[in-house]
């Protein structure tokens, strides 16, 4: 590391140690571990998308916010009599990696990459506590694609694979879409506009919540055509069917060597990215979307592809 870097870490350290301190920042002084983590993911979340973007200007400000959050959590564990502070933390993670990695600083010979993440999770295990499972360390708190492919990547490491080549998760994939067919198949026809997620809306394939017309189920009043049919309010059968698919989906995308969450939010920025043209469009021409009929939305969507 060069000096000046080394030194503006110290700096910013400093600067953390300051705020903290008898005659700092009110705010700053108060904050805890559990209050600052909104900020942490936040911090996170806008790493990810300067990453997405590939500006190295915006990169290195969300690196310094995220290395800030790393710097204030080191700093309150240090006012603990049996804390620690960012040394002993840097120190963790150097032995951590020096361990993890024999094949550099070792005698340990490696064949591939593939090689390298089997030892890693050995290695892993005689550093801490005995854990009853091997997926103790997927946080339950991590979005559901990466909960699933966390789920489903830690058995695979050590040679528990469900889907363990390309051709047997597209054929798991096959199921799940004919078993989903089959369900969708009673559906409600159409949906109320603005009734994406409707609490009283039935679900029909478990059975559950049915009612006459005025109770509960949806009638042909109830439907706006041009419009996509709202998805199950927690109709066990249909969320267990569609929860089997998407699992599904995770397998292929590891599979395939494609993280299925930054794969989705890809495909869901460019669905915002196309809807914000159109809002620009009609804005441009006086329109209210709210007026729009079904063909004239398909018209106008059409218009904003790139």
């Amino acid at each position: 590391m060069r000096e000046e870097a080394a030194q503006s870490l110290r700096q910013l350290n400093e600067v953390v140690e300051r705020l903290r301190a008898p005659g700092g920042c009110p705010w700053d002084r108060v904050q805890t571990h559990r209050s600052l983590r909104p900020y942490l993911l936040e911090e996170t979340y806008e790493l990810l998308e300067a990453i997405d973007d590939d500006g190295p200007e915006t990169l290195r400000e969300e690196l310094g916010d995220l290395l800030l959050q790393v710097l204030m959590h080191s700093a309150i564990a240090a006012e603990r009599a049996d804390g620690f502070d960012i040394g002993d933390v840097a120190e963790t993670t150097r032995a951590k990696m020096v361990h993890r990695h024999p094949h550099v600083f070792g005698t340990t010979s490696v064949a591939d990459a593939e090689e390298v993440v089997v030892n890693w999770e050995k290695l892993k295990r005689t550093e801490k506590r005995e854990r009853l499972s091997l997926l103790e360390g997927v946080p339950h708190a991590l979005p559901a694609l990466a909960f699933a492919q966390g789920v489903q990547k830690r058995p695979a490491r050590v040679g528990f694979d469900e889907t363990p080549t390309v051709t047997d998760a597209l054929a798991w994939l096959r199921r799940g879409v004919d078993a989903l067919a089959e369900l969708a198949a009673a559906a409600p026809a159409g949906a109320r506009r603005g009734g994406d997620w409707a609490p009283e809306a039935a679900d029909t394939r478990s059975g559950e919540g049915l009612g006459a017309p005025g109770e509960g189920a949806l009638t042909a009043a109830d439907t706006t055509a041009g419009h996509a049919p709202p998805p199950s309010p927690g109709g066990p059968t249909l969320e267990a069917a569609m929860g089997e698919l998407l699992f599904a989906t995770v397998a292929l995308a590891r599979q395939l060597r494609v993280n299925p969450e930054d794969a989705l939010r890809g495909r869901a920025a460019a669905f915002a990215d196309r809807f914000r043209r159109l809002e620009v469009a009609a804005r441009a021409d006086s329109v209210d979307l709210h007026d729009l009929t079904p063909g004239q939305w398909r018209e106008r969507w059409e218009a904003a592809a790139e």
